[in-house]
């Protein structure tokens, strides 16, 4: 079922308009912009971008960023912890890299201009989240993300080299002979098709959250990035790692806003729907367990209480130090008419990170020459089965420099003429696309989601499966037809990825599999596209 169109849509590159540019990042979150600072001033950059400038998953991220900066601490400590929630399944090398090269990367944050909290001597404060066995999480307040996005794009927004392409949505590589070529990309404004044409293309677009129902990340998370790179022959691997979140408030009207971990840091506790403390019966750590565990806990404390969601209880706590320390959740919970200081936050699991993505190297690298993967639209194996708290920011960080100065090492002439003729027979077709989508979400979290079975799996794929029979040969002419079709194409590789692992690891848990196997795992479950 998955053999579709190499491209989304029917194009002549000679009757485009084009530009050309020695690389093109897709994608405006930390990994983009920070790839686009470190590539030196005398290579010409495009940053395409699929909403504005301000418009990613980096931006929502509330807790910090992981490094190990305190004198009790150390590289080999985190890179342990991380290991530890990665359920054996990462890659040590990369997770070297990572903790290794952490320190640096904050040096030039501090040097961009972010602000991070001080303790009272001055220093950088260090906060703790799940499975971190020493306090190492930088912050700004509870929003960290915001603080780091708004500094970056300010610095790149000063670089004469970079161009800023907004409402730009890029619709599929352009390749020829294994080479990447450049980007095929829709404006949104005019309507029409253009060529960015680049012998380096940097995929930094993120995951794909927006397969689920509930979701912590943005509108634009239908992982598209990631169904270019595969409609282009990239490799992909461990999609069937999807992170869902322990605690996302749970309220009629919001039940998207993170409860960031950083407040089970400072002490909260997990209360049932009978008022009962629970996750000592789960986890010795307790609230502090890996991410997984958590969202299992939960799950499974809600079916037993028959309860839509539990409790996060934080009230102990002195009001002020509440308000200062996480000053963006007070403000939004108060709006629901939830006191944080006075009140339990109701909160749920949601789908919050996708361990899986295109397949890269320590250095960003795909299997496609020219053609880089960093932040959650890559996997080079860092979180394993399971992300470490706050490895995801520092992640796309140490692997954007790594690209930036990969493409800055490349000895490429000039870019390579792209010319490519695709035609098909797809038609215009009357769908309903918004009850489609509508569906999809909802059966990905029925039976995608923080439980799985191959009844469910089988389920789910057979409906993934009958709107891709109903939509293959559309003509797709808008952001709509593209998401729908990403959307479509990476369910049934999710599904199918989460059918072939027998066993349960880290955030991918099978009920009638339920526990890891060691001696018959599959280390990593690969996807691959033939061209």
């Amino acid at each position: 079922m998955l053999n579709q169109y190499r491209y989304l849509v029917d194009f002549n590159t000679d009757e485009l308009e084009k530009e050309y540019f020695d690389a093109v990042i897709v994608g405006s979150g930390i990994a983009g912009v920070y790839t686009a600072l470190v590539i030196p001033d005398n290579l010409h950059i495009a940053i395409l971008t699929k909403e504005t400038l301000d418009i990613s998953n980096s931006v929502l991220a509330q807790g910090g960023i992981a490094v190990s900066l305190d004198k009790e601490d150390s590289p080999e400590l985190h890179f342990k912890d991380t290991i530890f929630a990665g359920a054996g399944l990462c890659n040590e090398d990369s997770v070297w890299v990572l903790v290794n090269e952490a320190a640096e990367n904050i040096n030039s944050l501090c040097k961009f201009g972010v602000n991070f909290d001080k303790s009272g001597k001055g220093e950088l404060a260090l906060g703790r989240e799940a499975a971190h066995s020493k306090n190492r999480i930088i912050h700004v307040g509870d929003a960290t993300g915001k603080e780091v996005c708004d500094k970056l794009i300010h610095n790149v927004l000063n670089k004469k080299n970079v161009e800023i392409k907004e409402r730009t949505f890029a619709i599929d590589i352009l390749t020829s002979d294994g080479k990447c070529n450049g980007v095929l990309a829709y404006d949104e404004d005019s309507g029409k098709l253009k060529v960015y044409a680049s012998p380096n293309v940097v995929c930094a677009t993120g995951g794909y959250g927006q397969l689920y129902e509930y979701t912590t990340n943005p509108e634009v998370a239908t992982g598209d990035g990631t169904c270019m790179a595969y409609r282009a022959g990239a490799t992909l691997m461990d999609l069937e790692f999807v992170q869902f979140h322990p605690t996302v408030l749970y309220h009629p009207d919001n039940k998207s806003f993170l409860i960031s971990e950083a407040v089970r840091g400072e002490g909260a506790r997990l209360i049932n729907a009978e008022g009962k403390r629970f996750m000592q019966e789960y986890h010795e750590l307790m609230e502090l367990a890996p991410r997984d565990v958590v969202a299992r806990s939960i799950f499974k404390e809600m079916k037993k209480t028959n309860s839509s969601n539990v409790y996060l209880d934080i009230t102990f706590k002195d009001s002020e130090y509440i308000k200062k320390r996480f000053p963006t959740i007070y403000s939004t919970c108060l709006k629901y008419g939830i006191d944080i200081t006075k009140d339990y936050i109701p909160v749920a699991p949601a789908e919050h990170y996708s361990m899986g993505g295109i397949k890269t190297d320590a250095y960003g690298r795909t299997n496609i020459e020219g053609f880089f993967a960093c932040g959650e639209a890559g996997c080079n194996g860092i979180h394993g089965a399971n992300r470490l708290a706050s490895n995801s920011l520092l992640e796309g960080l140490v692997f954007g420099r790594r690209i930036g100065q990969e493409i800055a090492n490349r000895r490429i002439d000039k870019t390579e003429a792209v010319s490519v003729n695709y035609k098909t027979d797809r038609k215009l077709l009357s769908i309903d696309r918004d009850a489609i989508k509508k569906d999809i979400k909802r059966t990905m979290t029925e039976y995608v989601g923080i439980e799985r079975n191959e009844q469910g799996l089988l389920t789910a794929r057979e409906k993934i499966r009958n709107y891709k029979s109903q939509v293959e040969n559309l003509k797709n002419e808008s952001i709509k037809d593209f998401e729908i079709q990403n959307m479509l194409t990476l369910s049934e590789l999710v599904i199918n990825s989460a059918l072939e692992r027998k066993e349960s690891r880290g955030a991918h848990y099978r009920s009638d599999y339920s526990k890891r196997d060691d001696e018959n795992w599959k280390r990593h479950i690969l996807v691959q596209r033939k061209i």
